[in-house]
């Protein structure tokens, strides 16, 4: 159940964070984007080993705080590190969203309104949220049918009520994000983070956002065995978070 309050919380601060790889495409949009959605916002972005022309385009943007890796460590990493630039900086809350124009800048304010009257730790976008049958059927299969079954998994162990384990558009609470231990540099570190956000009894939400998959139509649906790895790494993620704990009886789904 949610726990309201009875007024609006004091003025808070809002670092939105954009990890980048070979975004040079979108990148400069993407900012102008976010600038015009919430003009009294910080905007840190994370270039993880870009080999395109990323770096120079966003070394000539202006107010951005802007950390380049040497070279490519992995999203979890670059997570990582910009939740590490939040906690240092003092910032109330960190949004994190992707440069592939998957995630709209438009859709940030859905994120700080829900925080305005409500206190939660994390507040999780979800293209599956409020989603007719003829739009969820725009997804590739292989994606959607692997977010559902772990979503599902996370749920059973957890008692959360996700319905999108996976978006990377967020809000996080940055004093939270300081209770977290996370190590996974890969793709599979958000699965990491609901585990461990699980064990700390974190608050969560979601709101619904856009269900954009610009490859869809490409000939980018992954293999048979590059999907059942794909699930297995997953797996072994959360089977990692829960090996410590004592009485817990939840049976992994079906390989």
């Amino acid at each position: 159940m949610k726990e309201k309050t009875n007024r609006k919380q004091p003025n808070k601060s809002f670092l939105i964070f954009i990890p980048v790889y070979n975004e040079a495409s979108s990148i400069t949009e993407i900012l102008g984007k976010v600038r015009k959605s919430t003009p009294t916002s910080e905007i840190l972005v994370i270039d993880d080993g870009s080999t395109d022309s990323t770096p120079t385009l966003l070394k000539n943007e202006k107010n951005i705080h802007f950390i380049q890796h040497s070279q490519n460590e992995g999203y979890g990493k670059t997570l990582i590190d910009g939740f590490n630039f939040a906690i240092n900086r003092k910032f109330d809350y960190i949004i994190t969203l992707d440069s592939d124009e998957q995630h709209q800048p438009e859709e940030i304010i859905k994120f700080t309104k829900a925080v305005e009257t409500e206190d939660r730790d994390i507040v999780s976008g979800s293209r599956y949220l409020q989603k007719s049958r003829q739009k969820l059927n725009e997804a590739p299969e292989d994606r959607k049918k692997i977010n559902n079954r772990i979503t599902q998994y996370i749920n059973r162990i957890t008692g959360y009520e996700l319905t999108d384990s996976f978006c990377g558009f967020k809000l996080y609470k940055v004093s939270s994000l300081k209770k977290l231990n996370l190590t996974e540099y890969g793709y599979g570190m958000p699965l990491e983070l609901w585990m461990q956000a699980w064990k700390h009894r974190f608050k969560i939400n979601e709101v619904p956002v856009d269900l954009i998959y610009l490859d869809k139509d490409s000939n980018q649906t992954s293999s048979c065995k590059k999907v059942f790895r794909r699930y297995k790494y997953y797996l072994q993620i959360i089977e990692k978070e829960i090996k410590d704990y004592e009485n817990i009886s939840i049976s992994s789904p079906s390989r």
